[in-house]
């Protein structure tokens, strides 16, 4: 067996905690997290995102002369869960930025999504019925489901915006999809004002 240690970033010879912050967005050039549903039907959200903003995504690896993927061309970062809500993606978002310095967050959620069906007291009721468990303290009630796309996505951008783990300079974006149409419409945009230089 392999000792997995050889496989980290600290346990390289050149690593140095000083530098790396500054190094690793030269191996992935990443500015941009889309945070999407993992519903298979709207798979496509991604590429869609990296062609209304102008960035690269999938992207190809970087390969070195050893045959190491010592990079890659991608401009965008994925984030999927349940509804495509915010409130699961912000440790992501918070660790991509420590490593990449990341500039944006979209948010997408899609027609016909399944956390459409239910409502946020529904499934707290289904889970105690089902599992006698109570989960109504364990999650974010607002985020369980949605029932209105233009209010969820002004919630969770405004939530991306009032968490101290998202930088005040990120340009944050609510996006609706139609994954029958392919058609992308921007419903929020939170852009901060710049300094002038």
């Amino acid at each position: 067996m392999p000792n997995f240690n050889d496989f980290q970033f600290r346990k390289q010879p050149w690593y140095d905690a000083s530098t790396i912050r500054d190094l690793i967005p030269t191996f992935i050039p990443m500015k941009t997290i889309v945070v999407y549903c993992f519903d298979p039907r709207a798979s496509e959200i991604p590429k869609k995102v990296a062609e209304h903003f102008g960035e690269i995504y999938p992207g190809e690896n970087i390969i070195d002369e050893h045959g190491s993927r010592v990079g890659h061309t991608a401009t965008l970062f994925t984030v999927s869960n349940a509804g495509g809500r915010a409130v699961a993606a912000l440790q992501s978002v918070s660790t991509m930025e420590f490593l990449f310095r990341m500039q944006n967050v979209v948010v997408v959620h899609h027609s016909f999504c399944g956390a459409t069906a239910f409502t946020a007291d529904g499934i707290i009721d289904a889970f105690h019925h089902d599992h006698g468990a109570d989960i109504s303290k364990s999650y974010d009630h607002d985020s369980l489901c949605i029932e209105d796309y233009e209010k969820s996505l002004k919630y969770d951008v405004e939530l991306l915006r009032a968490s101290p783990g998202v930088p005040k300079h990120f340009n944050l974006y609510g996006l609706f999809y139609n994954i029958d149409t392919g058609e992308l419409t921007e419903v929020v945009r939170d852009i901060p004002a710049r300094k002038p230089a």
